[in-house]
């Protein structure tokens, strides 16, 4: 089989970086992290221009329809330049649901505003107590027409610039809806939030919040599904931005050796450096093979419930990569005028958002111990 990307993939990923390399310097990236919000409108419209932001949506709704992994491409690129944009809040959570999910007026109304970078789709899937995103703790009690939704969610990205929210709830008959809550509902609070990697997050405290029928993405036997549909796409979107985070930190580490001097010869050459830099590379590689083998999968339409977990696990593993290119870097690792920084504290938001290693591993060791049982 031939893995290799297709010209309009690859052309994806050389746009994204040529825009983000000539948009995305530190300079301009401390200048916007002094400000309130972390936002770069600037490069958001460029991206938006260029219909980068469009590549996941079909044609007839103002995209390119090259598909979800074309998408994890252009959030590769987002993680390789640390950009303030709210690439994986707008386009790998809501928007993707509703293109699989909705109807054509949802979709007509909604995903050319997505593609030019008008709307942003997000949707929360992190509870404060609960690890496992296909098990919500919010609640939906039935109500005629509708639902009233009632819980708490937390680090939902781009949500206080959100259209819409999706909001993944269970019912009492143990089922789960996908609805759609809008900013400014009655009985819904929605609390700016920032965590590890500086980027806008918000917590909602949802109070019997009420939603139709119309409102629904999913409800019944097949919301179980469908959450899963989207969590493991959100996950391998992750996963991907973990992976240009981890292997442009290892390039700078690289450059970094070759050009700082100690005793008269670059600290490159030293063993110590060779060993800790080459553990780095084998778990950037190991995160790349897993990635994109979950992307070609999901974006084949192909079960990847266990290849998604291996790369979530090794997104998370890959967190060691960053911190050892800082370590090798030194004091000038961590200071904030230069830029390998921003790497470490991303990698460390990436690796326990939507289940760390330890988790995967457990739900990987279950799935096989399942199969042992039924094999013996």
């Amino acid at each position: 089989m031939d893995f290799r990307l297709s010209e309009e993939e690859q052309a994806v990923a050389d746009l994204a970086r040529q825009i983000l390399a000539d948009k995305v310097t530190n300079e301009r990236l401390k200048d916007i992290e002094s400000k309130q919000e972390v936002f770069d409108a600037e490069v958001w419209a460029a991206l938006a221009d260029s219909n980068l932001l469009g590549v996941a949506i079909p044609e007839a709704y103002g995209g390119s329809g090259l598909g979800y992994l074309a998408l994890c491409l252009l959030l590769q690129e987002v993680g390789r330049h640390v950009a303030p944009v709210p690439a994986y809040g707008a386009l790998a959570l809501g928007a993707l649901a509703l293109n699989e999910f909705g109807d054509e007026a949802q979709k007509s109304e909604w995903l050319p505003r997505v593609a030019a970078g008008e709307a942003l789709l997000p949707a929360a899937l992190v509870e404060l107590d609960s690890s496992d995103p296909l098990r919500p703790s919010a609640t939906a009690r039935r109500t005629e027409g509708g639902y009233l939704i009632s819980g708490e969610k937390s680090l939902v990205p781009a949500a206080t610039r959100a259209d819409r929210i999706l909001v993944p709830a269970s019912t009492e008959e143990g089922d789960v809806i996908l609805a759609w809550v809008t900013p400014g509902a009655g009985g819904l609070r929605v609390e700016s939030q920032r965590a590890s990697d500086r980027q806008p997050y918000a917590y909602l405290a949802l109070d019997e919040v009420a939603v139709s029928d119309a409102d629904c993405l999913a409800q019944g036997p097949d919301g179980v599904e469908r959450l899963r549909w989207l969590v493991e796409r959100a996950t391998v979107a992750r996963c991907a931005m973990q992976l240009g985070v981890t292997e442009r930190s290892l390039e700078m580490t690289a450059s970094y050796g070759r050009e700082r001097v100690q005793f008269d010869v670059a600290i490159g050459s030293f063993q110590a450096f060779h060993q800790r830099a080459a553990d780095a590379y084998i778990l950037v590689e190991a995160l790349r093979l897993a990635t994109w083998e979950a992307a070609w999968r999901l974006g084949s339409g192909l079960e990847a419930t266990d290849p998604v977990a291996v790369a979530k696990y090794w997104a998370a593993e890959a967190q060691s990569s960053a911190y050892a290119c800082q370590h090798l870097h030194g004091g000038v690792g961590i200071d904030v005028d230069y830029p390998l920084h921003r790497y470490f504290i991303w990698a460390t938001q990436i690796e326990h958002e939507l289940g760390s290693a330890p988790l995967q591993l457990e739900k990987l060791g279950a799935r096989i111990a399942e199969d042992a049982i039924y094999d013996f």
